[in-house]
């Protein structure tokens, strides 16, 4: 039987802890979610630096608008 590539890819339980990144995720909102997927799967899909600087990319616009929420912003 071919791996579930939609809702089970095999880069999603390749973590030695067996666990799913989506099991940790779905409790953070989409940006610091996005940042931990990135992170935990940085060397599992062959491009590692992209992986990288979307986490960035990710985290920057966290940064941005948690500011923007402290200055009384929406």
């Amino acid at each position: 039987m071919a791996p579930e590539n939609v809702n089970h890819p095999p880069h999603y339980t390749s973590h030695p802890s067996g666990v799913e990144c989506r099991e940790i995720t779905r409790w953070m909102n989409f940006n610091l979610g996005s940042v931990f997927k990135y992170i935990w799967r940085v060397d599992l899909k062959g491009k590692p630096i992209e992986d990288l600087e979307k986490a960035r990319d990710c985290l920057d616009d966290e940064i941005k608008r948690r500011k923007t929420l402290a200055q009384g912003g929406s």
